[in-house]
């Protein structure tokens, strides 16, 4: 049945085949010209990829010389972290600094008595300042939380509040300053006065400072060189080898909240000795003469022998910095914490609470047992630091106080806990206090640059296997021997054991792709010789070479013949380079880019001259750009060839369907006509 033909349905001679048949032959310049478009598109993202790796390598090349190269990096090494830590930038200095932190900063954070959870607050002004800022809040009335939720919405980042569950039922209020810092006292005012007193948070003190008067009058004396201890303007000055008591009658609670402050100065003498005695001058004889009668009578010259003398041993050098003493109604004493060296005076304070435990105060003593010091003290007073405003807090959780730390031997204090203007591109992060001393060390980030180096090696070596693989050359060989040169190409692949699986069949597709390729070759020998070349070094004559610093072509040297070596590559050896880099910095960044023309800008190393080599391939308009716009050009020329294929092909295939047609339609008549006969013919035999 497939062969019955029905008109205008089904052609009879299958001209749709036939004309297909032609056309296939007319589409072989079209096709031809599509796969050509193809395999260009191919070539183009093969190029595109080059220039991916070298960008790459040109990346990690300036990396190692730019403004922002990881030799400038530094990191801080504490050797307590949980006291203290630092950030650093690229400003700081290596340096190697030592830190006693004796207090850090905390905020005021008040908590009330317990409440009742449904407990409403009425609805006012509430104000409360915290340092120089004041934060004033209407609130409309309502819950406890509704209150917490308006002052957290309001204080931002100075004021702050919290609900705490202390039993069932009742929620305890914390009010809080969130800027730490003596300065930054949390005070209350209007209606936020009157609540914080009806909640059991605050109570209502005066403000209690004792001033402690300096005269000569209160101070007594002692000691090798007592005479020369002075008193001026409220200022004791004690002279070395003696003690100054200043009487003090203060009875002190146990859990007092009380503070001594003082200020201290210190003036070092620099030569062996503070005070020189002199020789004594001996007895003075008195001489003359007498005359009478015009007759002078000379006396008789009187002769008075002392012993030879001899000066007193010099003292041995003395340098003991815990001056001060505190000695109590019970005969006991108690040494202060050490102060430290200062032209200026430095002020000090001592919580009472720790030193005195509730005894009484009877005096404080400069006990200045150095040979070659002079202490001052002054402004000399006791004070209640938890009250502010007339209000003491009834459950302070921590009280506003500066944070006080020691650096080399200096005292600084500071109203944070980081503390950024102290050492230039160093910010100190205090965590917690320590008797004793902590290390900072500030040195250069060695991880960085080492990073940095595997980045560039790394890119370096990726470049190298796109260029091998690309221009391996396969050559015209006959079929028994296209196994064997594909098993050698495979090798290549292999060779490069860090690829993914899926990785290493793309690279499989593009072997041989450029083979020969004068361009990428060149670019390959040059960077073989740009890496193994030497470089010399201001900081280090004897280095000069990668392979000093453990990077080069056979690093590992015990693993026997590799033909890998002999493609370019580049090989670490780990240890040499973490050897380098521990002691050997500054010459390594010059290894890499250093000036000798003292522009200070680099002219000469390994990552400068890889990247003034690979920069005409990748700059605008560079090599790879111009090998992408010729095959794009030879694309849009195919394209246009095969835009004007597609309108001759359809023309001929018109042209081809208009004359079977036509041969349809004339074979049609002819078979008419043919019946028209065969009906005639039958007609005139049946008439006869």
């Amino acid at each position: 049945m497939s062969d019955i033909y029905v008109p205008g349905v089904r052609s009879r001679f299958n001209s749709d085949k036939l004309i297909d048949d032609l056309m296939s032959v007319e589409r072989i310049p079209r096709d031809r010209a599509q796969t050509n478009i193809d395999s260009l598109q191919i070539q183009k993202g093969y190029w595109q990829e080059v220039g991916r790796r070298i960008n790459s390598l040109r990346d990690s090349a300036r990396h190692l010389f730019s403004f922002q190269n990881p030799f400038n990096e530094r990191i801080a090494d504490s050797s307590d972290s949980t006291v203290l830590t630092a950030t650093t930038t690229r400003e700081a200095q290596e340096q190697s600094l030592q830190f006693t932190v004796k207090q850090t900063a905390l905020a005021d954070r008040f908590l009330s008595q317990p409440l009742d959870e449904r407990m409403r607050i009425e609805a006012g002004t509430y104000s409360f300042s915290v340092g120089k800022n004041d934060i004033s809040i209407s609130f409309r009335g309502g819950t406890l939380r509704d209150f917490v939720e308006i002052i957290n919405r309001r204080g931002q980042d100075k004021l702050g509040a919290s609900l705490i569950s202390v039993q069932t039922g009742t929620r305890s209020l914390l009010i809080e300053a969130k800027q730490t810092g003596i300065e930054n006292r949390l005070t209350f005012s209007n209606d936020a006065l009157d609540f914080a007193l009806n909640i059991g948070m605050m109570q209502r003190a005066n403000d209690t400072q004792r001033d402690i008067t300096i005269n000569t009058d209160n101070i007594r004396k002692s000691g090798q060189n007592a005479s020369n201890i002075s008193v001026q303007d409220g200022v004791v000055k004690v002279s070395p080898q003696s003690t100054a008591s200043l009487p003090l009658n203060l009875a002190v609670e146990a859990n007092t909240s009380l503070v001594l402050r003082l200020e201290t100065q210190t003036r070092v003498e620099i030569g062996d000795a503070f005070f020189t005695p002199q020789p004594p001058t001996g007895p003075v004889v008195p001489s003359g003469n007498v005359t009478y009668g015009g007759i002078t009578i000379e006396n008789e010259p009187s002769h008075a022998p002392t012993p030879e003398w001899q000066p007193p041993i010099a003292p041995v050098r003395n340098d003991d910095m815990s001056v001060l003493t505190i000695n109590f109604q019970d005969g006991s004493s108690r040494k202060l914490p050490a102060i430290t060296d200062s032209n200026n005076f430095t002020a000090r304070q001592y919580p009472l609470s720790e030193i005195a435990q509730g005894k009484t105060i009877t005096s404080i003593n400069i006990e200045n047992n150095n040979t070659h010091r002079e202490v001052s003290v002054g402004k000399i007073d006791v004070i209640d630091p938890s009250i502010a405003g007339g209000l003491k807090p009834l459950n302070a959780v921590s009280s506003a106080r500066d944070a006080i730390i020691s650096m080399e031997g200096i005292e600084i204090k500071r109203t944070t806990n980081n503390i950024d203007d102290l050492i230039p591109g160093v910010t100190l992060n205090l965590k917690g206090v320590s008797d004793r001393p902590v290390n900072l060390n500030i040195r250069g980030n060695t991880e960085s640059v080492k990073d940095a180096i595997i980045a560039f090696v790394g890119n370096y070596n990726r470049l190298i296997a796109e260029i091998n693989i690309l221009t391996s050359t396969r050559g015209n060989v006959s079929a028994p021997d296209m196994t064997s040169q594909s098993r050698g190409d495979s090798r290549l692949i292999d060779e490069l054991t860090y690829l993914s699986r899926e990785e290493a069949d793309e690279m499989r597709r593009r072997l041989g792709a450029f083979g020969g390729d004068v361009t990428l070759n060149t670019l390959k020998n040059n960077l073989m010789r740009t890496v193994s070349a030497p470089y010399p070094t201001h900081m280090e004559r004897d280095l000069s070479l990668l392979a000093q610093i453990g990077i080069s072509t056979n690093a590992d040297r015990n693993t026997g013949y590799d033909a890998s070596r002999l493609r370019g590559y580049l090989q670490i050896n780990e240890q040499t380079l973490d050897g380098a880099l521990e002691n050997r910095i500054p010459a390594i960044r010059e290894l890499f880019a250093s000036d000798t023309t003292g522009d200070m800008l680099a002219d000469t190393g390994v990552a400068f001259n890889v990247d003034a080599l690979v920069r005409p391939f990748v700059e605008t308009g560079g090599i790879v750009t111009l090998k992408t716009n010729t095959i794009d050009s030879r694309i849009n020329q195919d394209e246009r060839r095969i835009s004007t294929l597609d309108r001759q092909l359809a023309a001929k295939e018109q042209e081809l369907r208009i004359q079977f047609a036509r041969m349809e339609s004339a074979y049609a008549r002819m078979e008419s006509m043919s019946t028209s006969l065969d009906n005639f013919n039958q007609q005139n035999r049946g008439n006869r």
